[in-house]
């Protein structure tokens, strides 16, 4: 056991909180009583010195989880509950974030580093905004302190002894320094490439929110009550594009790796980062509208306070157990929950507070706004944004309102919808549509001055475009055989004007000569994501229709064995438009490109090894020999679909994986889907059911066969030529040892499209015979050589069969969802230009000017 480097990790994570409680109160004392960047310079140095130890000592507290995970010490519990021997290092980074500690960790981390930043470019504002940074740290790091005081708990340590937390297990009163060999390894979802960098983004945006809620509290506390803007206005673009990222990459993993169907399922996990981007997004537009416009300062100050406490409150629902029973991957609660709503609790009370007692300062415009003012507009789309967070949050928090009227003694009998989806989709839909018209009639309008003519005139051309872009989407909707709704048509519509009146208004700006517009570039990829997302939800088709006329097992519910196809291994059968054909079993060899077919390989009793039974090969290069040890990755098995469309000819296969797990609940089966990509659809495919692996194989009697070489025999459907007798070879894991006998039969099995060897071993050792039969999984036969007379040249076989693999596959067709990844990747470009240009305006990100969701200053001259 090396207790040293989780004793370092814990005093460390001592050492952070101590010196957080520093320099908080340091930077207060620093700035308290005097006027905005006329610090006490003693005190300054102190929280400086403060806040650079407690770096340090997070810096520290990484470093040491990390090793305890990859040096796989599972004397301690994080890094059994989360690591195996066998994971790649890809993976031992997301298992550093995998659980609870880890991500409070990450998020430390993130405003470790956000802080430093603060240091160095904000020097006027440091003092009352790392104030802030240090409050909330202190906060933090007590969610990971893990020390015990009386009766009360503060925290939950990453370092804890698997012995201190497994008291219970007989195996450590017998043996207290008991080490297990292996962990229980990373959750099988989450072992894919996104979560690598989908938790480091997402975290990334949480803490970027801190920034201009220390910013805007800062202001308040100061009473520079205008001057926190300008400062604040680029962190909160950056925190909005890092968010967003975070958001739809989340969304991404899951359509690669969740077999739902699709990309967003409205899980409560999922609002709970969905709802603040929705008020940061609009916090800020109100920003914009304050530094350009000076008008919605009041708002700008509701809606950056609203969203650090809408992360709090996210972090509260996703960690206390609250949405134990409503969500898939909610955390479980470690006994933090009163931590975490008093963390919660304060900075929400406080920052409120605050705002109340200065409300009346704050400046407001006494400009009237008209139909003709651009600013009502962006307004009016911040608004909606706020509005659809808010049906969000109502319906999320029933399960926080029922636990909370359980504490009072209250039984409530509130429920969630029966269908969420359908719940969230249609108003969040309808925000699409009103966040579209309004982006592209808002662009507009900021570029130009308006009255009835100009905007007549500006807007005629994108409306009859849309118009006729919609009218066109309509006929060939219908001309495909589809129906089309008037809300759907109504979508369409929102998501065309939006494309068209955006991508006009970058047009007109490049024709003029003026910059390219971020926000015209953000809007636009907005647009194609909700055209995305009405095209590939509202019309996804599903291909793999059971048309057979048969029920595949009573077993079953209605849906799979109505929107499934059953393929048989090596039998062809048809599709909607493909043809379709199972070809077999595949594992993932590290090192090795592709999949490698199980039947190369031979199982050993240590199930992350195996032997070559033939030369592995891939893109002409020989990666392993006969009888070579391979490496595998044995948890998931890749199922090889072959598709061949009927029209073109044209083939591809996919490989759609599956995992036979015990904590699936009924059935036990993990499926991750395979996506075939086009330019204006997806084929995305995953199965069903397999046969259990978990299962012994039922095989029929067997039935003995006398031949001598050369001879051949029928099996079922198929026929087998004995060609020769020779020494085994160790691909069967023999081990064999000095003295021993052993022969293999060499047969040719021809199948419907290829011919199998087979090879049964014949085994004499210390006088007595062992026999190793061979299976030939594609055909459901097995053969053993179980007799061998050599003075007659006869050879005795037994045969015997079983059910034939296969695999009931369910594919559907996503029309143009490459609209909403094009989509997301133009917003994201939107928001990088802005801040591109922001810092080419001021120099920093940390001291530039406002940023241009909509471009704030007008063009020179305008006709």
């Amino acid at each position: 056991m090396n207790l040293l480097i989780g004793n370092i990790g814990h005093l460390s994570v001592i050492v952070a909180f101590a010196a957080a409680l520093v320099a908080a109160y340091s930077y207060f004392q620093a700035t308290r009583g005097r006027a905005l960047g006329n610090d006490d310079t003693s005190w300054l140095r102190v929280a400086r010195g403060a806040f650079f130890v407690h770096g340090l000592a997070v810096f520290t507290v990484i470093g040491c989880l990390f090793n305890i995970i990859q040096a796989h010490r599972y004397e301690y519990y994080y890094a059994w509950s989360h690591s195996s021997n066998h994971l790649p290092v890809e993976y031992m980074i997301s298992c550093f974030w995998e659980g609870q500690e880890g991500s409070f960790l990450l998020w430390i981390f993130w405003h470790v580093v956000l802080g430093l930043f603060i240091m160095r470019f904000n020097r006027k504002w440091e003092a009352p905004v790392m104030a802030i940074f240090s409050g909330v740290q202190l906060f933090l790091v007590s969610m990971i302190l893990g020390i015990v005081l009386g009766d009360v708990k503060i925290g939950s340590s990453p370092f804890i002894l698997l012995r201190d937390f497994l008291t219970d297990l007989p195996v450590f009163k017998l043996n207290p320094d008991f080490v297990p060999k292996d962990g229980t390894g990373l959750n099988a979802l989450l072992q894919n490439y996104w979560m690598v960098i989908h938790p480091p983004t997402l975290f990334l945006g949480f803490a970027l929110t801190l920034v201009p809620f220390a910013f805007a509290i800062a202001g308040l506390w100061k009473r520079e009550l205008t001057a926190w803007v300008k400062p604040a206005l680029p962190w909160t673009l950056i925190g909005g594009g890092v968010l967003g990222i975070g958001v739809v990459m989340g969304a991404y993993w899951a359509y690669e790796t969740l077999n739902f169907g699709g990309y967003w399922n409205w899980d409560p996990v999922e609002n709970a980062v969905y709802i603040p981007w929705l008020v940061l997004v609009a916090s800020l537009h109100g920003m914009v509208l304050w530094q350009k416009r000076r008008t919605g300062l009041r708002t700008s100050f509701a809606l950056v306070i609203a969203t650090f406490v809408l992360i709090l409150y996210a972090t509260f629902l996703t960690r206390s157990g609250v949405l134990g029973n409503a969500s898939v991957h909610s955390f479980t609660d470690l006994g933090l929950s009163g931590q975490l709503f008093i963390y919660m609790a304060v900075f929400s009370v406080l920052a409120i507070a605050l705002l109340v007692y200065r409300w009346k300062e704050i400046p407001i415009s006494e400009k009237e706004l008209t139909l003709y003012n651009p600013e009502l507009w962006v307004f009016v789309g911040a608004t909606v944004l706020c509005l659809g967070a808010f049906q969000v949050l109502f319906t999320t928090s029933i399960p926080v309102y029922n636990s909370f009227m359980g504490l009072l003694g209250i039984k409530t009998n509130v429920a969630l919808p029966a269908d969420q989806i359908a719940h969230y989709s249609k108003a969040q839909l309808w925000m699409g549509v009103f966040v579209a018209l309004l982006s592209g009639l808002a662009q507009i309008m900021w570029w130009q001055r308006n009255d009835k003519t100009t905007l007549v005139n500006s807007l005629t051309a994108p409306t009859l475009l849309t118009l006729l872009g919609t009218a066109l989407v309509v006929l060939l909707v219908r001309y495909n055989g589809l129906t089309i709704t008037p809300a759907y048509i109504v979508l369409t519509l929102a998501g065309l004007f939006g494309v068209l009146a955006n991508f006009g208004t970058i047009f007109t700006l490049l024709r003029r000569g003026v910059r390219l517009s971020g926000g015209a570039v953000a809007h636009l990829g907005i647009a194609l994501m909700l055209l995305g997302i009405l095209a590939s939800s509202g019309y996804s088709n599903i291909i793999s229709r059971n048309v057979s006329g048969l029920l595949y097992s009573r077993e079953f519910d209605e849906s799979l064995n109505r929107d499934n196809v059953l393929l048989w291994r090596n039998e062809t059968t048809k599709m909607q438009g493909y043809d379709l054909t199972y070809t077999g079993q595949f594992f993932d060899v590290p090192g090795v490109p592709g999949y490698v077919d199980k039947q190369f390989l031979f199982r050993t009793d240590d199930e992350y090894k195996a032997l070559a039974r033939a030369p592995i090969v891939a893109g002409g290069k020989t990666y392993y020999k006969t009888g070579d040890t391979v490496e595998i990755l044995p948890e998931n098995t890749y199922y090889r679909i072959s598709y061949k469309e009927r029209e073109t000819g044209k083939e591809f296969s996919l490989y759609p994986r599956a995992q036979v797990n015990d904590e699936m609940g009924e059935g036990g089966l993990l499926a991750s889907p395979a996506v075939k990509q086009f330019l204006t659809h997806d084929i995305y495919s995953h199965v069903s059911s397999v046969l259990d692996p978990r299962k012994e194989k039922q095989w029929s009697e067997e039935k003995d066969h006398v031949l001598a070489v050369g001879d051949t025999i029928f099996l079922n459907d198929y026929f087998a030529v004995f060609r020769a007798i020779e020494p085994a070879h160790e691909t069967a894991g023999l081990n064999l040892q000095k003295g021993d006998l052993a022969l293999q039969a060499d047969m040719i099995v021809h199948g419907e499209k290829r011919q199998y060897h087979v090879h049964p071993v014949f085994v004499v050792r210390n006088r007595l015979v062992g026999r190793v039969p061979d299976e030939v999984d594609d055909l459901g036969v097995r053969l053993s050589l179980t007799n061998i007379d050599p003075t007659a040249g006869k050879f005795t076989f037994a045969v015997s069969t079983t059910q034939k693999d296969y695999v009931i596959l369910k594919a559907m067709e996503k029309p143009f969802i490459n609209l909403l990844w094009s989509g997301t990747l133009l917003m994201t470009f939107g928001f990088g230009l802005s801040v591109w240009q922001r810092g080419r305006k001021g120099g920093s990100p940390a001291v530039a000017d406002a940023p241009a969701l909509v471009r704030a200053e007008r063009p020179q001259s305008v006709s």
